[in-house]
């Protein structure tokens, strides 16, 4: 309970800040529902409506305040519209038997999820062996590392088309090939500078008391250098998943897919049905949290196993 109250209390003030915000951002299409019906809330001759301030019209005008909080198609939904809207789409789903329906956000989810384990998968393997290379090789080190630092500034919006057009150039068919190598792209980087900052973490005397010992250098690395990079790559992993999650759902914008949940953010974005937008945001945020949990309760348990605890 300790752990979870200051989580609990940060979500609370998200959601109090976030249920503050509905009414400055739904209030002028309140508004225009209100002229339309016939009503006159900025009187003709009067400043025009565009140069009237948001909080001005929800001072003069609490009625549009209310209305903002109960509109069918807000800019900014509520947090118990985008609760309402995910029930929807995935516990009525299962309890009418439809839970992988292409309308439930479980199926959308079991998407992009396989898709972020696979480049989840591929990019934890690149950064963990480009690690090794640079701690022992220093042509490496010098050549590779600073690549990777600035292939990290190439925008993932503009390299996941040219991944999706090259992909179909030698022959890859299907999108989830395109969306694990955007997810492994973002992936990979932060387990690559922490699995080398976890592997040049022991110290000189260490490494000399080895080699009193005769040992070779793959049992250096086994014995020394592999154990005390696990916490760090641990904590480069929670930040890896996230990225790639991230990083499946950027690459379903562009790739056209119509199922996982960027397809359902991109179809909501252009039938302009905000509530299947943000729910499908809520549900990757949830996805993520999960994950990152799962992570951090194998990292717990493998490093009490190790000894890092006692």
């Amino acid at each position: 309970m300790r752990n979870l109250l200051p989580i609990l209390t940060v979500l609370a003030a998200i959601v109090g800040i976030w249920w503050l915000a509905v009414a400055p951002m739904n209030v002028r299409p309140a508004l225009d529902i209100a002229e339309r019906g016939g009503a006159v809330v900025v009187p003709e001759g009067s400043v025009e409506r565009r140069d009237v301030s948001v909080f001005k019209l929800m001072l003069d005008n609490p009625s549009l305040v209310a209305a903002g909080y109960d509109l069918k198609r807000p800019r900014l939904p509520t947090p118990a519209q985008v609760g309402e809207e995910l029930w929807k789409t995935t516990g009525a789903m299962v309890a009418k038997g439809r839970t992988w329906s292409k309308r439930s956000l479980i199926y959308h989810a079991w998407v992009t999820l396989q898709s972020t384990l696979w480049g989840f998968l591929l990019g934890t393997t690149v950064g963990i062996l480009g690690a090794v290379a640079i701690v022992y090789s220093r042509v490496v080190d010098m050549s590779v590392m600073p690549w990777a630092i600035i292939s990290q500034t190439v925008p993932i919006v503009a390299l996941a088309p040219m991944i999706i057009v090259v992909s179909n150039q030698v022959g890859i068919e299907g999108r989830g090939v395109p969306k694990a190598i955007i997810s492994a792209y973002l992936c990979f980087f932060p387990v690559l500078v922490s699995m080398v900052k976890g592997l040049r973490s022991p110290t000189g005397e260490q490494l000399d008391l080895l080699k009193t010992y005769n040992t070779s250098g793959l049992q250096s690395f086994l014995k020394l250098r592999l154990p005390a990079s696990v916490p760090y790559l641990f904590t480069a992993l929670k930040v890896g998943i996230a990225a790639a999650l991230v990083g499946t759902i950027v690459g379903e914008l562009p790739t056209g897919a119509i199922s996982g949940l960027g397809a359902r953010i991109l179809i909501g974005d252009q039938f302009g049905t905000p509530l299947a937008i943000w729910s499908a945001l809520v549900c990757a945020a949830v996805l993520a949290g999960i994950l990152v949990t799962l992570i951090d309760i194998t990292q717990r348990v493998t490093l009490r196993k190790m000894g890092f605890n006692s």
